[in-house]
């Protein structure tokens, strides 16, 4: 089990973004990876990565194949869904002090409430100095959103779970006027004066900060025979940490290969550390220009043509307790194996990325010449499921791409579940998916 041993580290590690890629940093330079902008040429078997603004990276192993020829790449994301603090956040409101918020991804509000948070981020001064913050995660501190209780929630409670609590109303509580002072925001000052001692960050530096609310505590073993995962963030990931430690392990491909893991795939892979960007073209035309013949536009747009992809991202596991949201036949089951996910996309496929045959059957064979325990699923009913994943911004390129990727059970959630025997079939997965000529 030091496996997942070593994936519930990452996961604690990495709660948001900027924690991931420090953590990502530090094993792939252990295994001898190298910053390619301290890279002036390249060769077969040389290990780099490159990074945009410690959200994104691509790790690159050359292979001894012409790089023309195209490259294997695993591509997740490692962003998930939390709340996230506003630029102007910090209020007093009868003697309660609040952290204003905004939601980030596709959440259900109401699983948010009464639950043990932290704040993980950065909080960047305007001579530059950059604080890092992570609070609530021990046992001196803690921080919460607050709810009715049932006896006054008459109304609350006939309202639909969408309505059950506005998004403007999920604000943190970080700390309580003790005084009978008659100064106006009086509590406010205090708590602010605690997080100037604890942070260094005085109330502008809100302005420039990146803090994100994420569940409190660590990855943990779920159930008597501890056969699975209970934590946050394992959307997507789980399938970050296999990737990567496919990635790792991999020498001998003759193929060039690839790790891609991304932001803002919760909301639609926007902006310049998202995947509907030209991240991957900046990062393939950097390690292009140190090998041998150097950058060519032609050679680039032939290498990414020619590229296979898994999209490494997860799927919704089959829930007993709702069968009537799944066609069982054609559902993904926890401990089931990995799942590869033909298409995504919603009702009639709409914003889907839809493998080729041809190449699902080259899987097929790879997957089963390596004995790696797999399964074919969609996400819910037709009429009932779908969503997107970074697939199509790979497709954009021309190359061959297929999600694949571990089952979750309440996925989105604060907490989501994963099957231990999943995660060790991703990871064997991808390593014979780099394997593949």
């Amino acid at each position: 089990m030091d496996e997942i041993k070593r994936y519930r580290a990452f996961l604690d590690n990495g709660k948001t973004e900027r924690e991931c890629i420090k953590e990502i940093i530090s094993l792939a330079e252990a295994e001898g990876y190298r910053n390619i902008e301290s890279v002036d040429k390249l060769k077969a078997g040389d290990k780099v990565y490159y990074v945009q603004y410690a959200k994104s990276i691509a790790l690159f192993r050359i292979g001894s194949a012409p790089i023309e020829k195209g490259m294997n790449i695993l591509g997740a994301h490692i962003d998930s869904p939390r709340l996230d603090v506003k630029m102007n956040p910090l209020y007093e409101n009868e003697g309660i002090v609040y952290l204003d918020t905004h939601y980030y991804g596709g959440i259900k509000k109401y699983q948010w409430l009464t639950l043990p948070l932290a704040i993980h981020g950065i909080a960047v001064s305007k001579d530059g100095t950059k604080k890092e913050i992570v609070l609530g995660e021990d046992d001196e501190l803690a921080f919460c959103i607050s709810d009715i209780l049932p006896h006054m929630a008459q109304e609350q409670m006939k309202k639909s779970a969408g309505e059950f609590i506005a998004g403007e109303d999920l604000d943190l509580i970080i700390g309580l006027k003790e005084s009978e002072s008659d100064e106006k925001d009086a509590a406010k000052k205090k708590i602010l004066s605690l997080i100037t001692e604890r942070t260094g960050m005085d109330e502008k530096d809100f302005q420039s900060a990146e803090l994100e609310i994420v569940p409190a505590g660590k990855a943990k073993l779920m159930g008597f025979d501890q056969s699975m995962v209970l934590a946050y963030g394992q959307d997507d990931r789980v399938c970050a940490f296999t990737s990567l430690d496919a990635m790792l392990e991999e020498n001998n491909a003759e193929r060039t290969s690839c790790c891609l893991l991304v932001d803002k795939e919760e909301i639609g892979s926007v902006g310049a550390t998202g995947m509907d960007s030209i991240f991957l073209e900046n990062a393939a035309s950097e390690v292009l220009a140190r090998m041998e013949g150097g950058y060519n536009g032609l050679t680039l747009r032939r290498m990414l043509r020619s590229s296979y992809m898994l999209s490494s991202d997860v799927n919704a596991a089959y829930d007993p307790l709702n069968a009537s949201l799944y066609d069982k036949k054609n559902a993904s089951m926890l401990g089931g194996g990995v799942v590869f996910n033909k298409y995504t996309g919603s009702r009639g496929k709409s914003g889907a990325s839809d493998a080729n045959a041809e190449f699902i059957a080259s899987l097929r064979k790879a997957m089963d010449e390596g004995g790696v325990k797999y399964q074919m699923s969609e996400m819910g009913k037709v009429d009932t499921g779908g969503g997107g994943t970074i697939a199509k911004y790979a497709a954009w390129y021309g190359m061959q791409v297929i999600d694949c990727g571990v089952a979750v059970l309440s996925m989105h959630s604060p907490w989501e579940i994963t099957a231990v025997s999943d995660v060790l079939s991703a990871k064997e997965c991808y390593k014979a998916f780099l394997g593949m000529r």
